[in-house]
Protein backbone atom coordinates (compact mmCIF):
# COMPACT_ATOMS: atom_id res chain seq x y z
CA UNK A 1 0.00 0.00 0.00
CA UNK A 2 0.83 3.44 -0.53
CA UNK A 3 2.07 6.27 1.44
CA UNK A 4 -0.98 8.51 0.06
CA UNK A 5 -3.29 5.34 0.22
CA UNK A 6 -2.25 4.69 4.00
CA UNK A 7 -2.51 8.33 4.75
CA UNK A 8 -5.85 8.18 3.63
CA UNK A 9 -6.81 4.89 5.55
CA UNK A 10 -5.82 6.42 8.53
CA UNK A 11 -7.55 9.54 8.17
CA UNK A 12 -11.10 7.24 7.82
CA UNK A 13 -9.96 5.35 11.15
CA UNK A 14 -9.38 8.64 13.05
CA UNK A 15 -12.91 9.72 11.34
CA UNK A 16 -14.68 6.85 12.48
CA UNK A 17 -12.59 6.83 15.96
CA UNK A 18 -13.71 9.93 16.70
CA UNK A 19 -17.80 9.31 15.74
CA UNK A 20 -17.67 6.86 18.71
CA UNK A 21 -16.06 9.25 21.00
CA UNK A 22 -18.91 11.86 19.82
CA UNK A 23 -21.72 8.76 20.08
CA UNK A 24 -20.21 7.49 23.30
CA UNK A 25 -20.03 11.62 24.66
CA UNK A 26 -24.02 11.80 23.67
CA UNK A 27 -24.96 8.63 25.81
CA UNK A 28 -22.73 9.09 29.08
CA UNK A 29 -23.30 12.91 29.60
CA UNK A 30 -25.63 14.71 27.05
CA UNK A 31 -28.87 12.35 26.85
CA UNK A 32 -28.73 11.86 30.78
CA UNK A 33 -29.03 15.68 31.85
CA UNK A 34 -32.36 16.42 29.85
CA UNK A 35 -30.60 19.99 27.49
CA UNK A 36 -30.07 20.09 24.10
CA UNK A 37 -26.10 20.09 22.77
CA UNK A 38 -26.09 21.62 19.25
CA UNK A 39 -26.97 22.15 16.29
CA UNK A 40 -28.83 19.09 13.65
CA UNK A 41 -28.11 16.87 16.49
CA UNK A 42 -29.31 19.25 19.16
CA UNK A 43 -32.89 19.17 17.25
CA UNK A 44 -32.61 15.52 16.91
CA UNK A 45 -32.18 15.25 20.78
CA UNK A 46 -35.52 17.38 21.58
CA UNK A 47 -37.59 15.21 18.95
CA UNK A 48 -36.19 11.89 20.92
CA UNK A 49 -36.89 13.80 24.23
CA UNK A 50 -40.37 14.42 23.40
CA UNK A 51 -41.56 11.56 21.05
CA UNK A 52 -38.88 8.66 21.16
CA UNK A 53 -37.24 8.89 17.46
CA UNK A 54 -33.37 7.95 18.00
CA UNK A 55 -30.96 10.44 17.33
CA UNK A 56 -29.59 8.11 14.90
CA UNK A 57 -32.04 7.69 12.59
CA UNK A 58 -32.48 11.73 12.57
CA UNK A 59 -28.93 12.16 11.87
CA UNK A 60 -28.77 10.01 8.73
CA UNK A 61 -31.84 11.51 7.79
CA UNK A 62 -30.82 14.99 7.81
CA UNK A 63 -27.14 14.33 6.74
CA UNK A 64 -27.06 12.14 4.27
CA UNK A 65 -29.36 15.45 2.10
CA UNK A 66 -26.52 17.60 3.42
CA UNK A 67 -23.52 15.29 2.45
CA UNK A 68 -25.30 15.14 -0.93
CA UNK A 69 -25.67 19.29 -1.32
CA UNK A 70 -22.02 19.65 0.17
CA UNK A 71 -20.63 17.11 -2.57
CA UNK A 72 -21.94 19.43 -5.59
CA UNK A 73 -21.25 22.73 -3.59
CA UNK A 74 -18.10 22.76 -1.11
CA UNK A 75 -16.08 19.78 -1.31
CA UNK A 76 -15.89 16.64 -2.16
CA UNK A 77 -13.67 14.61 0.18
CA UNK A 78 -15.22 16.70 2.95
CA UNK A 79 -18.55 15.96 1.90
CA UNK A 80 -17.67 12.15 1.94
CA UNK A 81 -15.93 12.16 5.18
CA UNK A 82 -18.56 14.14 7.00
CA UNK A 83 -21.04 11.27 5.38
CA UNK A 84 -18.49 8.90 6.93
CA UNK A 85 -18.53 10.28 10.35
CA UNK A 86 -22.32 10.88 10.39
CA UNK A 87 -23.21 7.16 9.20
CA UNK A 88 -20.15 5.61 12.06
CA UNK A 89 -21.57 8.07 14.77
CA UNK A 90 -25.80 6.91 13.44
CA UNK A 91 -24.25 3.45 13.95
CA UNK A 92 -22.11 3.59 17.56
CA UNK A 93 -25.15 5.39 18.99
CA UNK A 94 -27.76 2.67 17.93
CA UNK A 95 -25.15 0.22 19.73
CA UNK A 96 -25.29 1.91 22.46
CA UNK A 97 -28.67 2.17 22.56
CA UNK A 98 -29.16 -1.29 22.01
CA UNK A 99 -27.26 -2.38 24.67
CA UNK A 100 -28.84 0.05 27.18
CA UNK A 101 -32.01 -1.71 26.67
CA UNK A 102 -30.74 -5.20 26.96
CA UNK A 103 -28.33 -4.24 29.88
CA UNK A 104 -28.07 -2.23 32.98
CA UNK A 105 -25.56 0.46 31.84
CA UNK A 106 -27.12 2.98 34.47
CA UNK A 107 -23.94 3.06 36.55
CA UNK A 108 -21.69 4.09 33.57
CA UNK A 109 -23.88 7.36 33.10
CA UNK A 110 -23.02 10.34 34.57
CA UNK A 111 -26.77 11.92 35.66
CA UNK A 112 -26.47 15.22 37.11
CA UNK A 113 -28.48 16.17 40.05
CA UNK A 114 -27.43 19.35 41.69
CA UNK A 115 -24.39 20.26 39.48
CA UNK A 116 -25.36 19.68 35.67
CA UNK A 117 -23.15 21.84 34.69
CA UNK A 118 -20.04 19.28 34.73
CA UNK A 119 -22.19 17.34 32.45
CA UNK A 120 -22.06 19.87 29.81
CA UNK A 121 -18.43 20.56 30.63
CA UNK A 122 -17.43 16.92 29.98
CA UNK A 123 -19.72 16.76 27.17
CA UNK A 124 -18.21 20.47 25.63
CA UNK A 125 -14.60 18.93 25.87
CA UNK A 126 -15.62 15.52 24.15
CA UNK A 127 -17.47 18.09 21.22
CA UNK A 128 -14.54 20.25 21.05
CA UNK A 129 -12.23 17.49 20.59
CA UNK A 130 -14.38 15.82 18.02
CA UNK A 131 -14.97 19.38 16.16
CA UNK A 132 -11.24 20.23 15.90
CA UNK A 133 -10.08 16.74 15.00
CA UNK A 134 -12.87 16.12 12.23
CA UNK A 135 -11.57 19.55 10.91
CA UNK A 136 -8.18 18.39 11.01
CA UNK A 137 -9.36 15.53 8.67
CA UNK A 138 -11.05 17.95 6.12
CA UNK A 139 -14.69 16.38 7.43
CA UNK A 140 -17.03 17.66 10.03
CA UNK A 141 -19.93 16.11 12.88
CA UNK A 142 -22.11 17.04 10.03
CA UNK A 143 -25.67 18.64 9.82
CA UNK A 144 -25.03 23.17 10.94
CA UNK A 145 -21.75 22.00 10.43
CA UNK A 146 -22.00 21.72 6.86
CA UNK A 147 -24.54 24.99 6.24
CA UNK A 148 -21.41 27.01 7.99
CA UNK A 149 -18.90 25.14 5.83
CA UNK A 150 -20.84 26.52 2.84
CA UNK A 151 -21.71 30.19 4.60
CA UNK A 152 -18.13 30.32 4.95
CA UNK A 153 -17.15 29.25 1.66
CA UNK A 154 -18.75 32.09 0.02
CA UNK A 155 -18.29 34.83 2.79
CA UNK A 156 -14.63 33.67 3.72
CA UNK A 157 -14.09 36.44 6.49
CA UNK A 158 -16.21 35.16 9.38
CA UNK A 159 -15.01 31.95 10.60
CA UNK A 160 -16.33 28.56 10.35
CA UNK A 161 -17.05 28.04 14.22
CA UNK A 162 -18.84 30.97 15.52
CA UNK A 163 -21.07 30.94 12.49
CA UNK A 164 -22.13 27.29 13.48
CA UNK A 165 -22.70 29.20 17.37
CA UNK A 166 -25.00 31.10 16.49
CA UNK A 167 -27.06 28.17 14.45
CA UNK A 168 -27.05 27.06 17.59
CA UNK A 169 -28.28 29.61 19.60
CA UNK A 170 -31.33 28.81 17.76
CA UNK A 171 -31.91 25.63 19.39
CA UNK A 172 -30.98 26.75 22.50
CA UNK A 173 -34.21 29.49 22.24
CA UNK A 174 -35.98 26.22 20.67
CA UNK A 175 -35.02 24.02 24.12
CA UNK A 176 -36.86 26.70 26.52
CA UNK A 177 -39.45 25.21 25.12
CA UNK A 178 -39.31 21.90 24.64
CA UNK A 179 -37.41 20.76 28.39
CA UNK A 180 -40.24 22.04 30.85
CA UNK A 181 -40.59 21.49 34.58
CA UNK A 182 -43.10 18.60 36.00
CA UNK A 183 -45.67 21.64 36.04
CA UNK A 184 -45.33 22.01 31.94
CA UNK A 185 -43.67 25.44 33.25
CA UNK A 186 -40.86 26.56 30.94
CA UNK A 187 -37.15 26.76 31.99
CA UNK A 188 -33.84 28.55 30.60
CA UNK A 189 -31.95 26.35 32.23
CA UNK A 190 -31.55 23.84 29.20
CA UNK A 191 -31.22 27.09 27.00
CA UNK A 192 -28.41 28.42 29.13
CA UNK A 193 -26.59 24.49 29.19
CA UNK A 194 -26.91 24.33 25.61
CA UNK A 195 -25.34 27.79 24.69
CA UNK A 196 -22.53 27.13 27.46
CA UNK A 197 -21.85 23.69 25.79
CA UNK A 198 -22.01 25.28 22.25
CA UNK A 199 -19.57 28.22 23.43
CA UNK A 200 -16.98 25.30 24.98
CA UNK A 201 -17.09 23.09 21.91
CA UNK A 202 -16.55 25.97 19.68
CA UNK A 203 -13.51 27.55 21.36
CA UNK A 204 -12.18 24.41 21.71
CA UNK A 205 -12.52 23.50 18.49
CA UNK A 206 -11.28 26.68 17.16
CA UNK A 207 -7.93 25.88 19.68
CA UNK A 208 -7.73 22.40 18.46
CA UNK A 209 -7.67 23.74 14.58
CA UNK A 210 -5.36 27.29 14.94
CA UNK A 211 -3.83 27.05 18.57
CA UNK A 212 -1.22 24.46 18.31
CA UNK A 213 0.15 26.28 14.92
CA UNK A 214 -0.39 29.67 15.96
CA UNK A 215 2.50 32.31 16.70
CA UNK A 216 2.94 36.23 16.96
CA UNK A 217 4.02 38.64 14.54
CA UNK A 218 6.36 41.54 14.88
CA UNK A 219 6.85 44.42 12.39
CA UNK A 220 9.44 46.29 14.57
CA UNK A 221 10.75 49.82 12.73
CA UNK A 222 13.99 51.02 14.16
CA UNK A 223 17.40 52.33 13.78
CA UNK A 224 19.55 49.55 15.36
CA UNK A 225 18.31 46.49 13.09
CA UNK A 226 21.58 45.02 12.82
CA UNK A 227 21.53 44.72 16.35
CA UNK A 228 17.80 43.24 16.66
CA UNK A 229 18.94 41.15 13.43
CA UNK A 230 21.19 39.40 16.09
CA UNK A 231 19.64 38.65 19.03
CA UNK A 232 17.00 37.49 16.69
CA UNK A 233 19.12 34.67 15.11
CA UNK A 234 20.78 34.10 18.04
CA UNK A 235 18.95 34.41 21.24
CA UNK A 236 15.26 33.49 19.49
CA UNK A 237 16.54 30.70 16.93
CA UNK A 238 14.67 32.51 14.17
CA UNK A 239 15.03 34.52 10.86
CA UNK A 240 13.22 37.49 9.63
CA UNK A 241 13.06 39.92 6.75
CA UNK A 242 14.31 43.65 6.59
CA UNK A 243 13.57 46.12 4.53
CA UNK A 244 13.26 49.65 4.12
CA UNK A 245 10.79 52.40 4.94
CA UNK A 246 10.32 55.85 4.94
CA UNK A 247 8.52 58.08 7.29
CA UNK A 248 5.97 60.03 5.93
CA UNK A 249 5.88 62.25 8.39
CA UNK A 250 9.91 62.94 9.14
CA UNK A 251 10.67 61.82 5.42
CA UNK A 252 13.68 59.76 6.97
CA UNK A 253 14.53 56.22 5.52
CA UNK A 254 14.45 53.34 8.63
CA UNK A 255 14.98 49.35 8.89
CA UNK A 256 11.54 47.78 9.03
CA UNK A 257 11.89 44.09 10.48
CA UNK A 258 9.84 41.81 9.90
CA UNK A 259 9.31 38.52 12.26
CA UNK A 260 7.41 35.07 13.61
CA UNK A 261 7.89 33.88 16.82
CA UNK A 262 6.75 30.96 18.58
CA UNK A 263 3.87 32.32 21.47
CA UNK A 264 6.18 31.39 24.72
CA UNK A 265 9.08 34.06 23.16
CA UNK A 266 7.17 36.95 23.56
CA UNK A 267 8.46 37.96 26.62
CA UNK A 268 12.12 37.75 25.67
CA UNK A 269 11.79 39.50 22.04
CA UNK A 270 10.31 42.05 24.08
CA UNK A 271 13.12 42.48 26.44
CA UNK A 272 15.45 42.98 23.19
CA UNK A 273 13.31 45.58 22.00
CA UNK A 274 13.48 46.99 25.14
CA UNK A 275 16.95 47.79 25.04
CA UNK A 276 17.11 49.83 21.81
CA UNK A 277 15.93 53.63 22.39
CA UNK A 278 14.40 54.73 18.96
CA UNK A 279 12.24 51.60 18.32
CA UNK A 280 8.62 50.97 17.46
CA UNK A 281 6.95 47.55 16.81
CA UNK A 282 3.80 46.49 16.93
CA UNK A 283 2.49 42.37 17.29
CA UNK A 284 -0.35 40.17 15.66
CA UNK A 285 -1.46 37.05 16.61
CA UNK A 286 -1.11 34.82 13.41
CA UNK A 287 -3.57 31.68 13.20
CA UNK A 288 -1.41 29.18 11.46
CA UNK A 289 2.19 28.99 10.10
CA UNK A 290 2.66 27.03 7.11
CA UNK A 291 5.50 25.80 5.85
CA UNK A 292 8.99 26.99 6.96
CA UNK A 293 8.86 27.61 10.33
CA UNK A 294 10.72 26.43 12.88
CA UNK A 295 9.47 25.67 16.52
CA UNK A 296 11.77 26.65 18.92
CA UNK A 297 10.92 24.58 22.75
Amino acid sequence: MSNKKMKTACSYAFIILLAAVHALGYNLFIIPNNFAPAGINGIATMIQYKCGFSIGYMSILVNIPLCVFSFFTTDREFAVKTLVFSLAYSGVYLLLQYIDRNFDTAKFKYVAEDNTILAVILGGLIGGFVYGGCFKMNASTGGTDIISKYVSKIKPELNFFWITFAFNAIVAVVSIFVYTDAAGNYSYEPACLCLLYCFMSSFLGNSLIKGGKSAYKFLIITSHAAEIDKEIVETLKHSATKIVGTGVYSNTEKDVIICVINKHQIVDFQNILNKYDDTFAFVETVNETIGNFKRVK
